[in-house]
């Protein structure tokens, strides 16, 4: 079966109780305080504010980010850092969350262990990244779902699941025709590729998390969230 060998590798850390294509904002949960790692324009503010309005939302990204160079936002709070040691206390927020940063980051080890680090005990990392997703705003590397887990486990942080994005078949088709507008649909809805696998696991019968390590496998973007035990 596609994707055995992952599927060994990453165990209950693949969830059995859906399929569904999955993105970072499905793990956003009501907190008292947010960090959000890479945070461009900060738009998840309003996410993280629709759960908590009373919420304590910090976005902290690098100065020389495009998306920051951008942003218009005035009513949050934002700070710059290294890309790789955050101006925190230990144990500040209850949540970081990481929406496709992890590809962009030039040294992930040091601050995956600083989103650690900052996390009070229990407190969740949540986010996504990309696996099969061709060149886009200077990114350098594609972590896959193992390379992702053995990152986090490496920082002390315990993954509680992994779950596919859009395809890599429909992500590679997006930038060889120009990123066109309308393939913005697929990021919240089943992508065609992973249409085509829910299509062929029905008829093969597959159960849920079967069908979520064959999408694993070919996942262009995946979404992640761990625990700080």
């Amino acid at each position: 079966m596609l994707g055995d060998d992952l599927g060994e590798l990453l165990g209950a850390r693949i969830p059995a109780d859906h399929s569904r294509q999955t993105i970072a904002d499905s793990y956003a949960r009501p907190a008292e305080r947010v960090l959000d790692l890479g945070c461009g324009a900060g738009d998840s503010v309003e996410l993280f504010r629709s759960l908590n309005p009373v919420v304590r939302w910090v976005g902290a990204d690098i100065e020389q980010s495009a998306e920051v160079a951008e942003r218009t936002r005035t009513d949050a709070e934002f700070v710059t850092f290294d890309g790789s040691s955050l101006p925190f206390e230990d144990a500040s927020f209850d949540l970081v969350y990481c929406k496709q940063v992890l590809e962009h980051v030039r040294h992930p080890e040091p601050l995956v262990r600083e989103a650690a680090r900052v996390l009070r005990p229990g407190g969740l990392l949540a986010g996504s990244t990309s696996q099969l997703e061709a060149f886009h705003s200077r990114s350098l590397m594609n972590p896959t779902p193992y390379g992702f887990t053995v990152l986090a486990e490496d920082a002390g942080l315990e993954i509680v699941e992994l779950r596919p994005g859009i395809d890599g078949m429909t992500l590679v088709a997006w930038r060889a025709l120009g990123m066109p507008r309308f393939f913005a649909r697929w990021w919240a809805r089943e992508s065609p590729g992973n249409r085509i696998i829910e299509l062929g696991a029905r008829v093969a019968r597959l159960d849920a998390r079967t069908r979520n390590q064959i999408k694993l496998t070919l996942c262009g973007q995946f979404a992640f969230l761990a625990r700080r035990p």
